[in-house]
């Protein structure tokens, strides 16, 4: 089942000049506003009550069990141990990694530490990392770790082996299931078991609606490579056929990962999946980085029920790259060059946004999106002004934010083919583009990802927090 667009694209003119211009006036008339009032500090501050609040909310969302970050800080021991590097990484803000620039536009649990978080912690490393209250730890354990239990999990048949070759890899993978009844899915979450070679990931939902039904929906391939064959070759290779042989339904981009990414999860009534008796997560391309070793991979994805069935379905689009609209100038990027390109759509309807993800690879160093309303109002959405390719969010509002018909949505990325870039993948520096939508961490992208919902009354009033 292909998700409704509700979008018009724009025709390629270039507005790119006047558009800077105005982004250039606007881009700080629209920060946020900061309270002046500092708290006072604790003079005795401990890890039970002040120091876990803070790692619970900025730093355990990766650095738990199977996160992006290479260690635990789930108690005091775990944190006792990286206490000095803790107050390091903060006070020199390196840690933890926020790309979004927090005075253009504010996102739900975003991980920026302020001031009085960064003094907290370094007092408290000062004065001999107290514990406190060991009842009170217990309570923070219970926050931290409540989220992290699934309702089901799909693994692997068997761990992947990707080969030493130095080369990318892009498979399509399968895994099916089979429930006793139908479920609703809040949200599923991808768990990437190397994150050394794990890229990026985008997943279907593949349903068997009764009375179709597919007998050897365990059987066949679990994976192929992409470049195998046609789709339907290899999907009857990985023995996705109803048994009469017609195609069950398929929905497209029902969980995604890329680095630091957490899965989305739905407000109640809002969004969702429904996963039949029988069906599969699809991974319609796995993307494996280039490895210099031989090494396995066991990824998997943890599933999320909900009671209830969704009222407003979601919806999504892409800008740029592989989207809706245009990249303007095309996305080729000379050698020892530092060029800006854009992409803007027209919107033909009041709109709810959700998130959004922006994304680029390793030349990417300056990402900014808005709104211009038919007013002449700016809307904010993102600004990246230090473009980090390993750290890579989807960014939700705090609440629905009300997009009106007939605004244009910009986005302006910047991309750096120099020597001066530390991560450029060739030296001496070499053309790089978009190579007809190519996945390729050597080859560029410049995508805005747009999750939304048609607009309804007092939408912008509703929390998307969980």
């Amino acid at each position: 089942m292909l998700v409704t667009r509700l979008w018009v694209a724009l025709s390629n003119k270039n507005y790119v000049c006047i558009t800077i211009v105005v982004c250039t006036l606007l881009l700080y008339a629209c920060t946020s506003s900061t309270s002046n009032t500092t708290p006072t500090l604790p003079q005795h501050p401990t890890y039970a009550s002040d120091i876990a609040p803070i790692l619970i909310k900025n730093c355990v969302p990766c650095h738990k069990k199977n996160g992006a970050g290479p260690f635990e800080l789930l108690n005091y021991e775990q944190v006792l141990k990286h206490a000095k590097m803790i107050r390091e990484v903060t006070r020199s803000r390196y840690m933890p990694p926020w790309p979004a620039d927090a005075t253009y536009s504010q996102f739900l649990d975003q991980k920026v530490l302020s001031q009085y978080d960064i003094d907290v912690i370094n007092k408290w490393v000062e004065q001999g990392k107290p514990i406190g209250n060991t009842k009170l730890i217990a309570t923070n354990k219970t926050i931290a770790t409540k989220a992290l239990q699934p309702d089901m999990v799909l693994r692997m048949k068997t761990p992947y082996k990707i080969m030493g070759t130095n080369m990318d890899s892009f498979l399509i993978m399968k895994f099916p299931f089979e429930i006793p009844e139908k479920k609703y899915v809040r949200y599923i979450e991808f768990v990437p078991d190397n994150k050394r070679v794990v890229h990026h990931v985008n997943t279907n939902l593949i349903s068997y609606f009764p009375p179709m039904h597919n007998s050897k929906l365990m059987q066949g391939n679990y994976y192929q490579n992409t470049l195998s064959g046609n789709k339907q070759q290899v999907y009857e290779r990985l023995a996705i056929p109803n048994d009469d042989g017609t195609y069950p339904q398929l929905q497209i981009s029902v969980c995604n990962y890329l680095p630091g990414m957490e899965a989305y999860k739905f407000p109640d009534g809002i969004g969702g999946y429904v996963f039949q008796k029988q069906g599969m997560l699809l991974v319609d391309e796995l993307h494996y980085g280039p490895s210099l070793k031989d090494t396995t991979d066991n990824s998997y994805f943890n599933i999320y029920f909900m009671p209830n069935a969704p009222k407003r379905p979601t919806q999504e689009i892409t800008l740029g790259t592989n989207g809706k609209s245009a990249v303007v100038p095309p996305l080729i990027i000379q050698p020892n060059t530092v060029s800006t390109h854009s992409t803007q759509i027209i919107v033909n309807q009041d709109v709810s946004l959700l998130n959004i993800n922006p994304h680029m690879h390793l030349l990417g160093k300056r990402f900014v999106a808005y709104a211009i309303t038919p007013k002449g109002d700016t809307i904010p959405l993102i600004k990246i002004n230090k473009w980090d390719f390993r750290w890579q969010y989807v960014y939700t509002f705090n609440h629905m934010l009300k997009i009106p018909k007939g605004s244009t949505i910009y986005a302006f990325g910047t991309f750096d083919n120099t020597v001066h870039n530390v991560l450029n993948p060739f030296y001496p520096p070499r053309v790089v583009s978009e190579r007809n939508g190519s996945m390729l961490t050597t080859d560029e992208m410049f995508q805005l990802i747009i999750m939304y919902l048609p607009y309804q009354k007092g939408d912008e009033n509703i929390s998307l927090k969980p």
